[in-house]
């Protein structure tokens, strides 16, 4: 089955206005697309989209050396791109802060697993952090008050820090608004309750007031939201992680401000309070948690189903809190006055999955953020649009191409290589409704 290949003229509707349908939807006007619809159930920021946040981590590494496996050199490839459109892009580049960007852990497991995964492998400025007053010194006095017990970490100052996501996706989707593209946000008329099937194809998508978008070419970019609409055959794992608020004085705000992320990644990390509201964000550091509950369309089988939830688990607290005494011991128990899960979708190997559908050739997917998409805002539209254009280039498309066989038996315990908590991958379903935060 073949589809037209599409031109200017072509209609395309894009499911999913979060960090990815809003760089998508920008990019495809760039190029001179006249028909572009968004259909999203919340108003622009949603208040579930993963990009909804005052901060996010962008970092950069050049890689190095021959033996560097696929996956590294797709991903440096968008990374590197995503640095170009934070740096450059009039779109974006107020809302990124080069602040740097330190890696640590605190354990000598971890501790090697970092130097040999991260370090090693890459081209950097990386400055060793081998004592708690090394720690110390990348921050003004006062700010990193800790003992640091058994941490070491590296440094490095260039091609990384923070995007302010929220604003970021909102001028995305400003820009994408002023040069043509349709937003179609809200319940019912955005909320899309099913794609639709016609001739073995996807002509488009069907909203809860019983409405058919139709369009020649659909693209799906509804973040851990997309596997309702789509069997992705075991190659998306709705996962979420937490994150917590402290509030800050204005003056405090001024002392921490322009600071680098400091990461512990079996611990946790903070970023600069924000200007608006001065609060400074905790997160602490797991594999994650899912919503395991019986797959509606497949007895026998669990799927994680994604929620809203402006609160988190009382031990996600206590895991933050813990950070904190590491760190900052002066705010360890200061209240949080915000809290939330944050949803992304995880694929087998952690790398995105942008493809034409095999068998629905309308259909492109552009899903998998897998905790490293919003990053990559600036510039993944293009790549998006790349592919549904077939001009999406080799090493790019051999990584992110659709790949049912990854998932095959897939375990979905899976700690994905990552650390901290229990390191084990949690379930909302084993928390208690008493043994959430209260904010």
């Amino acid at each position: 089955m073949t589809t037209p290949s599409p031109n200017e003229s072509s209609s395309i509707l894009i499911v999913g206005a979060g960090t990815w349908g809003c760089s998508t939807a920008l990019h495809l006007v760039r190029r001179g697309y006249k028909n572009v619809t968004v259909l999203d159930p919340y108003p622009v920021p949603s208040s579930i989209a993963a990009g909804n946040d005052v901060n996010k981590i962008m970092e950069h590494k050049e890689l190095k050396g021959p033996d560097t496996d696929a996956r590294s050199i797709a991903f440096a490839t968008c990374t590197r791109a995503a640095l170009g459109g934070w740096t450059n892009d009039p779109v974006f580049k107020q809302y990124f802060h080069e602040t740097g960007f330190i890696v640590s852990g605190s354990t000598p497991e971890i501790i090697q697993h970092i130097k040999q995964e991260d370090i090693e492998t890459s081209q950097g400025d990386f400055i060793a952090l081998e004592t708690a007053e090394d720690f110390r010194k990348t921050m003004p006095p006062g700010v990193l008050t800790g003992e640091f017990p058994g941490w070491k970490g590296w440094f490095s100052q260039k091609g990384a820090g923070w995007i302010h996501a929220r604003k970021a996706m909102i001028s995305a989707y400003t820009e994408a608004k002023c040069l043509g593209a349709k937003f179609i946000t809200g319940t019912p008329h955005g909320n899309v309750v099913a794609l639709v099937y016609e001739a073995g194809d996807i002509i488009g998508a069907r909203t809860a007031d019983d409405v058919i978008h139709r369009a020649d070419h659909t693209i799906l970019a509804a973040g851990a939201g997309s596997d309702r609409l789509l069997d992705f055959k075991k190659q998306l794992r709705p996962t979420a992680w937490t994150l917590s608020h402290i509030q800050m004085t204005a003056e405090e705000s001024q002392l921490y401000s322009n600071l680098p992320v400091l990461f512990n990644v079996a611990k946790g990390f903070f970023m600069e309070p924000d200007e608006d509201e001065h609060q400074l964000k905790i997160c602490d550091e797991h594999p994650g948690y899912c919503n395991f509950i019986q797959d509606p369309n497949n007895a026998g089988e669990m799927k994680s189903i994604p929620f809203a939830k402006e609160q988190i688990p009382l031990e996600a607290e206590a895991r933050a809190r813990e950070f904190l005494r590491d760190t900052m011991p002066h705010l360890a128990e200061r209240p949080f006055v915000f809290a939330r899960i944050c949803w992304d979708a995880d694929t087998p190997d952690r790398a995105f999955l942008i493809d034409q559908h095999p068998d629905h050739p309308s259909l492109i997917v552009a899903v998998g953020g897998s905790g490293n998409g919003a990053m990559q805002m600036p510039t993944i539209g293009g790549f998006i649009v790349d592919a549904l254009e077939g001009k999406l280039s080799k090493e790019l498309k051999d990584v992110v191409r659709w790949r049912p066989e990854l998932a095959v038996n897939r375990d979905w315990k899976s700690t994905q290589n990552r650390f901290g908590g229990p390191n084990k991958l949690m379930d909302f379903q084993d928390v208690k409704n008493d043994k959430w935060t209260q904010i």
